[in-house]
C-alpha cells in the first residue's frame, strides 16, 4: 500500500497546479478596482459646442501621469493640452484646444487605482453631430499581456510564500517543537522565505511596466522604478523586503538555538503512557510539546512574540496597498485584513507543514498525535477568525446580497466559500483519523507489552531448563567416578582432576581475552546498524498502519484544496469589488434614463454614486444647475436607488465652493418636491469659475455620506 503513495501524490500535485494555473491565467482581464462612474461630456453624448475640458469621475481616487487621459479627434490627432488635473475628489480633467470642429472624439484613459491596479478604457462623444472616426483604441490594458500575467503570478507566489513561511514557523512553535530539527520542515520554511523574497523583488521590478506600457522592455527601466518607489505600492513592497530581512534572523534563531534546545524523542511514545503511567507521560511529552527549562520557555516566548510582529508587518504590507486601504471604514478594514491574512497563514501554512511532517519526517522524529491535536485546535481557531473577518470583508466589498450572483467578485467569493467548506469537511475526517491513530497506538502498546512479557517468560524457562541439564550432567559424572576401582581411582582421579582444572582455567582465560579484545569500533558500528534497522522497521510499521495512511491522504487532500483556494483568493484581489461594479452600473443606468426622468436638462448636470454604508444606503444623486452662470440659478437634485427608481431619503444638503477665490462653502437647502426630487430657486453664484459641488445624503439617523464633483460655471 505504501508503494502507491508517491505516484498518487505526483498526480494530485499536477492536477492542483493545473487548476491553479488556469485560475491565474484568467485573472488578468478583470483587474480593475476603480471604475469610471461618470464623465463630462458623457459617453456617447452629442453637445452643441466644443467643451473647454473633458472630466472623468472614478469610484475611488486614482493616480494619473502625463498621458493618463488622451482626447483624439476623428483623424486620430491629440486635441488635449497640458497634464491631467485633479480639481477635487475622484474627478480628473484635461483641457482641450479651442476651436474644435464638429465630429466624434475619442477619450482614452489609463490610470492606477488607489488599491494598486491599472484601469484602462475609452469612450466617445460628439460635437454637433456624430461622424466617422479613424481612431481604434486597443481594448487591451497594460495588465493583459505577458507583464500582466507575470505580475499576477508573482502575486500568487508572494501569497504562497507568506503562507508557508508564517504558517510553517507557527506550526513548529505552537504544535511540534521537535520539527525545528527536521530537515524537511526547515527546507519548507526557508523555501517560503525565498519565494516571498523573490516574488517581492519581481513585483517591484514589474510594477512600472505593469501600470504604464505593459512592455517587457520597460521592466528594467530605472526611471520607472524610481517612479514606483514614490507610490504607495512601491513603499509597501520596500517595507516588505525590510521585514523579510528581520524574518531571516527569526528563521536563523528558530532552526539554530531553538532547534538545539528542542527534544529529539519519539512523540508516539507519549501514547503509551496514556494508559496508566501519568508520571512517565509527563516526562515523555516534552519531546512533542513546548516543555523544557526556563531558558527554552523564554526563547519560545521571544520567538513567538517576534515572529507575530514580523508576520503582522508582512500582512500589513498587503493591507496598506490593496482593497482594505480604500472604500468604507478603511481604518477598521486594514487591521481586519491583517488578522485575516494571519489566520490564513496559520491554517494553510500549518497544514502544509503537517503534510511535510507526515511524509518526510525521519523515523526517529515522527509527528505525534499530540502535535496533530494541537494543530487541530490552531486550525479551528483560524477558521473561526476567517469566518468573522470574512463576513465583514464580504459586506464591505459587496454591499448587497444580489452582488453575490450579479458580479464577478461575488461569484468568485461563492467559489471561495465552497472551497473553505470542503476544507473544513476534509479537516473533520483528519480529526477522526487522528483519534483512530491514537486508539491504535494505545492498543498496539498494550499488545507489545504483552509480547515482551511472554518473551521474557520464555527466556526464563529456557534458562531454567539449561541449568537443570547442566546439574544433571554433573551428577552423572560424579556417579561414574564413584564406580572406578579403588586402587586406580585416586591416581586416575587425581590426573583427571588436574587436567580438568587446567582445561577450565585455559578456557576461562581464553574467554576473558576474547571478551577484552573485542573491537570497540566494530561494536559501535554494529550498534548503529541495529539502531538503523530498528528505526527502519518502526517506519515500515507506521507506514503500513492504515490509520496513519488515512491521515496522510486526508491531509494531502486538504492541502490540495488549499492550493486552489489560494489561487481563487489571488484572483479575488485582482477583481473589481462587487460594490464598485454595481455603483458603475447604477451610474450608467442613471445617465441613460436621464432624458426620461427630466434629469440633465440644466446647463450643468452632475451625476454621483453614493454609499452611506447602512441599509438601503446605495444609490445615485444627480444635480442640475440652470443656467450655470454667475447670479441666480435654479438647482434640482434627484436621488435614485441602484435600480434607477426614484427614492426618498431623510436629508439632502448642497454646498458650493470656489477654492481658487477662497469662496465658500455656500450652503443650499433644497425643498422636497416629490419622490426622489428636491429643488431650490434663486441660488446665488457670485462669480464664474471651477466650482466644487458637494452633496450630503443622509439615509438614516446615523448613516450619511458626502460626494462631490466640479462644475464649470460661467
Amino acid at each position: 500500500m505504501t508503494q502507491t503513495i508517491a505516484p498518487r501524490v505526483r498526480t494530485l500535485v499536477l492536477l492542483i497546479l493545473a487548476v491553479a494555473g488556469a485560475l491565474l491565467a484568467g485573472a488578468a482581464p478583470a483587474s480593475a478596482h476603480a471604475a469610471l462612474t461618470g464623465s463630462d461630456p458623457a459617453q456617447g453624448a452629442v453637445v452643441d459646442t466644443a467643451p473647454p475640458q473633458v472630466s472623468l469621475t472614478f469610484s475611488e481616487p486614482v493616480a494619473v501621469s502625463d498621458d493618463s487621459v488622451r482626447v483624439l479627434d476623428p483623424k486620430g490627432e491629440r486635441v488635449d493640452k497640458g497634464d491631467p488635473a485633479n480639481p477635487s475628489g475622484t474627478t480628473y480633467s484635461v483641457r482641450l484646444v479651442s476651436g474644435l470642429p464638429d465630429g466624434t472624439y475619442t477619450v482614452a484613459y489609463q490610470v492606477v487605482s488607489a488599491d494598486s491596479h491599472p484601469v484602462a478604457g475609452a469612450f466617445t462623444f460628439s460635437i454637433g453631430a456624430p461622424s466617422e472616426t479613424t481612431v481604434s483604441v486597443s481594448a487591451q490594458g497594460s495588465d493583459d499581456g505577458l507583464v500582466g500575467w507575470l505580475y499576477g503570478f508573482g502575486r500568487y507566489v508572494s501569497y504562497a510564500g507568506f503562507v508557508v513561511l508564517a504558517g510553517g514557523a507557527a506550526f513548529v512553535l505552537a504544535c511540534w517543537a521537535p520539527g525545528a530539527r527536521v530537515r524537511a520542515v526547515q527546507r519548507l520554511v526557508v523555501s517560503g522565505w525565498l519565494a516571498l523574497t523573490a516574488a517581492t523583488l519581481g513585483l517591484l521590478m514589474l510594477r512600472g511596466s505593469y501600470t504604464t506600457s505593459g512592455k517587457v522592455g520597460d521592466v528594467f527601466d530605472l526611471e520607472l522604478l524610481g517612479d514606483v518607489l514614490q507610490t504607495k505600492t512601491g513603499a509597501a513592497l520596500v517595507s516588505r523586503l525590510l521585514l523579510l530581512a528581520a524574518a531571516a534572523l527569526f528563521i536563523a534563531v528558530l532552526f539554530g538555538a531553538y532547534a538545539r534546545s528542542a527534544g529529539v524523542g519519539d512523540p508516539d511514545r507519549a501514547a503509551e503512557g496514556d494508559g496508566g503511567n501519568d508520571g512517565g507521560n509527563d516526562a515523555g511529552n516534552d519531546d512533542d510539546g513546548d516543555g523544557g527549562g526556563p531558558d527554552k520557555r523564554d526563547l519560545t516566548f521571544g520567538l513567538a512574540l517576534g515572529g507575530t510582529v514580523v508576520a503582522a508587518g508582512l500582512a500589513a504590507s498587503w493591507a496598506m496597498s490593496e482593497h482594505a486601504s480604500q472604500g468604507l471604514q478603511a481604518g477598521v478594514a486594514m487591521p481586519v485584513d491583517v488578522v485575516h491574512l494571519l489566520a490564513v497563514a496559520a491554517w494553510l501554512g500549518g497544514l502544509t507543514a503537517l503534510l511535510v511532517a507526515l511524509y518526510r519526517a525521519p523515523a526517529e522524529t515522527p509527528v505525534g498525535r499530540d502535535a496533530v491535536r494541537r494543530f487541530s485546535r490552531l486550525a479551528f481557531g483560524s477558521v473561526v477568525t476567517l469566518a468573522v473577518t470574512g463576513v465583514y470583508q464580504s459586506w464591505r466589498q459587496l454591499g448587497s446580497w444580489s452582488a453575490f450572483t450579479d458580479t464577478r467578485y461575488g461569484q468568485l467569493l461563492l467559489v471561495k466559500i465552497a472551497l473553505v467548506a470542503v476544507m473544513v469537511a476534509v479537516a473533520f475526517l483528519s480529526r477522526r483519523w487522528t483519534q483512530r491513530l491514537a486508539d491504535t497506538r494505545v492498543s498496539a502498546a498494550t499488545e507489545e507489552a504483552k509480547r515482551t512479557e511472554e518473551t521474557e517468560r520464555t527466556e526464563r524457562a529456557v534458562r531454567a531448563e539449561a541449568t537443570e541439564l547442566v546439574k544433571g550432567a554433573t551428577r552423572a559424572e560424579q556417579a561414574e567416578e564413584e564406580k572406578q576401582p579403588a586402587g586406580t581411582a585416586p591416581a586416575e582421579a587425581s590426573g583427571t582432576s588436574e587436567v580438568s582444572e587446567a582445561s577450565q582455567a585455559v578456557a576461562v582465560s581464553d574467554a576473558e581475552k576474547a571478551e577484552a579484545g573485542q573491537d570497540s569500533v566494530r561494536a559501535a558500528q554494529l550498534a548503529r546498524q541495529r539502531a538503523a534497522a530498528e528505526a527502519a522497521r518502526q517506519k515500515r510499521l507506521r507506514d503500513a498502519d492504515p490509520n496513519r495512511f488515512g491521515l496522510r491522504r486526508s491531509v494531502l487532500a486538504e492541502a490540495g484544496v488549499a492550493v486552489v483556494l489560494l489561487a481563487v483568493t489571488t484572483v479575488l484581489t485582482q477583481t473589481e469589488p462587487g460594490r464598485t461594479e454595481q455603483d458603475a452600473k447604477a451610474a450608467s443606468a442613471t445617465s441613460s434614463s436621464a432624458s426620461a426622468t427630466g434629469q440633465g436638462s440644466g446647463a450643468v448636470s452632475l451625476t454621483m454614486p453614493f454609499d452611506t454604508g447602512g441599509r438601503n444606503g446605495k444609490g445615485v444623486v444627480s444635480v442640475d444647475l440652470d443656467p450655470a452662470r454667475a447670479g441666480d440659478n435654479a438647482l434640482h437634485v434627484y436621488v435614485e436607488g441602484p435600480d434607477g427608481t426614484p427614492v426618498d431619503v431623510p436629508e439632502v444638503k448642497i454646498a458650493l465652493t470656489l477654492a481658487a477665490q477662497d469662496i465658500g462653502p455656500l450652503p443650499v437647502a433644497p425643498d422636497h418636491i416629490t419622490t426622489g426630487h428636491w429643488s431650490a430657486s434663486r441660488v446665488q453664484i457670485p462669480m464664474a469659475g471651477d466650482w466644487k459641488v458637494e452633496v450630503t445624503v443622509r439615509t438614516s439617523d446615523i448613516d450619511q455620506v458626502t460626494v462631490s464633483k466640479n462644475a464649470q460655471i460661467g
